[in-house]
């Protein structure tokens, strides 16, 4: 059977990455045209702080949201990756 929810039910949710890694916490849900847009979620974790370049949180478009319950999963691909200092190019490698 198809359990329906609120939306305001899903606020303060957490939420989680689909290789089990803790995200944080929605915060707000943007609806268009009755239609989920996105999730703002906030993180709650120092590390993904530090992941997102000092962040306080994103947006994630509906379409990567894996499965809503109990928590909110995510797919990875949704978090941007904050590019190392080691991982950017030289300017003598770019020659």
């Amino acid at each position: 059977m198809l359990r329906i929810k609120k939306l305001a039910e899903m606020l303060e949710k957490q939420v989680y990455t689909d290789s089990g890694d803790f995200f944080g916490k929605v915060e707000e849900v943007n609806v268009i045209s009755n239609k989920i847009d996105g999730w703002r979620i906030v993180a709650k974790e120092a590390g993904m702080i530090s992941l997102l370049g000092g962040a306080r949180g994103i947006i994630v478009p509906h379409q990567f949201v894996k499965a809503i319950g109990d928590v909110l999963i995510i797919s990875k691909n949704a978090v941007p990756v904050q590019a190392q200092e080691s991982d950017m190019p030289m300017d003598d490698d770019i020659l």
